[in-house]
Order: structure tokens, then sequence, then C-alpha cells
């Protein structure tokens, strides 16, 4: 069974996004995955994901009943593909202590049609903004699935 875990800044808004896209996807197509998210700052530990993330994640059909937590060395060890968001997020997780970059991979990497590298932090804009990375992520994760499979 694939370990995956999405890395943001926070895990309140696009992780846990990815993590219940990832899961219900998964589930839909009947392949047998692991799923977590973590931020790479300690801002929200323990906190729901942000109502408009719940919000889009459940319109979706995901569940979005995640707590947030802090990456931790212990990821590299425990999951088989750390994806993250953006290129912040990358710098941080390849040179936290016991990196193992070869297992971090940008989230748009996994979308043969995405036109940015990068999943934008929704956390300042609208409903909107939380819909598009939803988007973005939905591709990233059949993506994902496709190489699983």
């Amino acid at each position: 069974m694939t370990r995956v875990l999405f890395v943001c800044l926070g895990n309140i808004c696009r992780s846990p996004l990815g993590e219940g896209i990832l899961r219900r996807l998964a589930e839909e197509r009947s392949i047998p995955i692991e799923v977590d998210s973590a931020g790479t700052s300690d801002y929200h530990i323990g906190e729901l994901p942000d109502h408009r993330a719940q919000r889009v994640g459940t319109q979706r059909g995901c569940e979005m009943t995640m707590r947030a937590r802090q990456f931790n060395s212990s990821d590299f060890q425990a999951f088989d593909l750390i994806v993250v968001m953006d290129r912040a997020n990358l710098r941080s997780v390849v040179r936290w202590p016991g990196a193992i970059p070869e297992k971090v991979r940008l989230a748009r990497s996994f979308d043969a049609n995405a036109t940015s590298e990068e999943v934008p932090d929704p956390y300042y804009g609208d409903l909107s903004d939380f819909q598009e990375v939803a988007d973005m992520l939905e591709a990233a994760c059949n993506g994902i699935l496709d190489e699983i499979d």
C-alpha cells in the first residue's frame, strides 16, 4: 500500500483538501492507499481545516474532519511520497533534518495539463479561490493515482 503525505504551510487549506480528494478518488478507483497531511509551520496544530476548505471538500464528497499537525522528520520514513504545494514548502521539506529529497514532489508535477508549478495558498482569498485550488488538486490527485496504479 502506498503512503502519501500532503504538505502546505499551515495544514488547514491546501494539504487537507489534497488529503480528502486523494482519499475519495482512491476509494472510487479501488486503489489501496494511506493518506495524511501536515504543515511546515506549527500555526494551527490541532485545528480543523479552514471553514472554506471544509465546505469545498464536503461539496466534492470528501471527509474533512482531519486535524492540523506539523510535519516532522519521521514522516520521511512513514511515507512513500511527500507532495508539497509550492516551492517554499519544497525548500522547507528538503532542508528538514533527515530529509529524503527523492520522496518529495510538487503537487502540480502530477498534472500534465498544469499551467504553473504551484498550488497557490487560498487562505487570504474567497470561496472561489478554494474551489480553484480544489480543481488543481483533483487533477494532481488523479495523476498521483495514475502513477501508483
